[in-house]
């Protein structure tokens, strides 16, 4: 079975605690190797955070109990990335820039 190597999740979390302690919280796991904390909107009582991981073999039961514990709630898995080599997005003419399809 492939390991998952990257997660991208949107979540929803309450001010506290801080992206720096929910950074530092999932860092923390052994399945995680890096984190990525972006928070994306604000308003008075939450935050709306992108969250992108990396690892060997991210464990995603452990990464959600982290976040529910914390307060949060995951919308969506916005992007996951499995085997034995990272590949990024590839670019299609859909992506690029109306101008530059002339």
């Amino acid at each position: 079975m492939s390991k998952v190597r990257r997660l991208v999740l949107d979540v929803l979390k309450p001010h506290q605690p801080t992206i720096l302690d929910l950074a530092v919280k999932l860092g923390d796991l052994d399945c995680v190797d890096g984190t990525d904390l972006v928070l994306n909107e604000i308003d008075n009582k939450v935050e709306n955070i992108k969250i992108t991981l990396e690892g060997a073999d991210i464990n995603f039961d452990e990464v959600a109990a982290v976040i529910q514990e914390s307060g949060g709630s995951i919308h969506s898995i916005d992007k996951v990335s499995t085997g034995e080599t990272l590949i990024d997005e590839a670019d299609t003419p859909q992506d690029l820039p109306a101008r530059w399809m002339r």
